[in-house]
């Protein structure tokens, strides 16, 4: 079963789209690349993590960038501490109406690695260096979701619990929904060991469509492909699901790899937010 890919739109300095989200009319949307920012290396340019060893004022200045390229303010960013679980937040009016919101999710270390919301003009982001960030839309239902789709929350079914979710708090079916996946290392570059092909080949009856045997127990893993199973398996369909097809380990000009560069290196974020 072959990925569908989508013809990437490139808008300001540090950011790419897909054409196809772009003009569904309701989100902003977009994936960071490392252009266009101060930083300098390992960390050059537009690196947006703070907690990697960069300047804090230059990521300051690249967040600035990214977000006002978009439109977006700092009051409109929503994001959690990633843990590459299975937990999906709910970001509804309640949570949106607490005292110190949404700064609150990073300072209470509320833990997951997928969000999902019905609420206007607020910037779901998932920040990634080699993990598939995935986006979902409901355009009839008007709600979104963002997902940090690493191996070990691939393996959970993450994608698909964001989907329930979506289900279960806005009535959302699945065959109505479109879905991106964005740059992530490829299985061009993604060596993993029985580590990850254990709990893998206990998650999925088919996982050896999803890997390419090599020496030594060794397999490359399609991350992209697995997602694209499970959001296939929940009912999306297959002409509503769209990919950048981008690597990030291949792509050093474009983008940060954690695997690449041997964990000294940045970060992007990938943004969703469903407009008023």
């Amino acid at each position: 079963m072959s990925r569908p890919v989508e013809l990437i739109k490139s808008q300001e300095p540090g950011n790419l789209q897909l054409s196809a989200l772009r003009e569904s009319g309701p989100i902003i949307h977009a994936f960071s690349t490392r252009e266009g920012g101060l930083s300098k290396h390992p960390y050059a340019t537009l690196n947006l993590g703070l907690r990697v060893g960069d300047d804090p004022e230059a990521v300051k200045e690249n967040r600035r960038r990214f977000f006002s390229a978009l439109g977006i303010e700092g009051s409109q960013v929503v994001r959690v501490k990633q843990v590459h679980g299975a937990s999906v937040l709910v970001v509804d009016e309640v949570l949106v109406n607490k005292d110190g919101f949404p700064r609150l999710l990073l300072d209470e270390g509320y833990e997951y690695d997928a969000m999902v919301t019905n609420q206007r003009e607020l910037a779901l982001v998932i920040s990634t260096a080699d993990c598939p960030p995935i986006f979902i839309l409901d355009p009839v239902r008007k709600a979104i979701s963002a997902i940090h789709a690493g191996w070990r929350s691939t393996v959970k079914r993450i994608t698909q619990r964001a989907l329930e979710k979506m289900a279960e708090s806005y009535g959302t079916k699945a065959g109505d929904c479109m879905a991106a996946i964005g740059p992530g290392i490829g299985p061009c570059c993604y060596e993993v060991d029985s580590l990850v092909i254990k709990p893998l080949s206990k998650a999925f009856p088919y996982w050896q469509e999803l890997v390419k045997e090599k020496e030594n127990a060794r397999w490359n893993l399609d991350l992209a492909k697995a997602n694209l199973r499970l959001l296939l398996e929940a009912g999306v369909k297959e002409s509503n699901i769209f990919s950048t097809g981008l690597c990030t380990s291949c792509r050093a000009d474009l983008f940060f790899s954690h695997r690449r560069e041997k964990g000294r290196t940045g970060r992007m974020m990938n943004v969703i937010l469903l407009r008023t």
